[in-house]
């Protein structure tokens, strides 16, 4: 019986080792990117995402607890725009900086997630005017520690986040025209 209960406690311990050496060698680094056609002129566009205050209206995650606590920090918009954020289990906590944006064009954002994981990322919004309004690219870019490897082996990230990202941009799409009808 001993033998047994030894043969099994080696095979497990070669399996846990087995599992660390796998997640040892995902990748280092993610990046998340959607794209969506907005009906709306880029002023317009880049004005709803390079105010924090605006998020409310088209972000995806500003739904998961309406009774989450908001702060409002530096500049009212642009650079030095500071938005953070404590919610419910699904919200979370923490806190998107503007680093730097230039009309019309691209909003550069850190952020950093406090819970229930600690991350730092990149987001950045692209505008490209186009026929029928702007193209709106919306990219997410970070590395992976351990944790960040081990979740990817039992979560497809970009497909979790990808869908929050079509989501927010669908949304962004019906308030951008919405405005851009309210200024004619």
């Amino acid at each position: 019986m001993k033998k047994v209960a030894k043969k099994i406690g080696i095979a497990a311990l070669v399996l846990i080792l087995a599992f660390i050496v796998f997640v040892a060698t995902r990748p280092g680094s993610f990046h998340i990117e959607r794209s969506a056609q907005i009906n709306a002129p880029g002023d317009v566009v880049f004005s709803m995402i390079n105010d924090f205050h605006q998020w409310g209206k088209w972000s995806p995650w500003d739904k998961l607890d309406p009774n989450m606590t908001k702060s409002f920090e530096g500049s009212p918009a642009g650079p030095g725009a500071i938005y953070a954020w404590t919610g419910n289990d699904k919200a979370g906590a923490g806190r998107m900086t503007i680093l730097d944006s230039k009309a019309a064009e691209f909003v550069s954002i850190k952020l950093e997630f406090l819970k229930p994981f600690a991350a730092t990322n990149q987001a950045t919004f692209k505008l490209t005017p186009s026929d029928a309004g702007t193209k709106v690219s919306w990219s997410m870019e970070g590395t992976n520690g351990f944790m960040g490897k081990a979740f990817s082996v039992f979560v497809d990230m970009d497909a979790m986040v990808g869908k929050d990202f079509e989501q927010g941009l669908a949304n962004l799409n019906t308030v951008a025209q919405a405005e851009a009808k309210k200024l004619k």
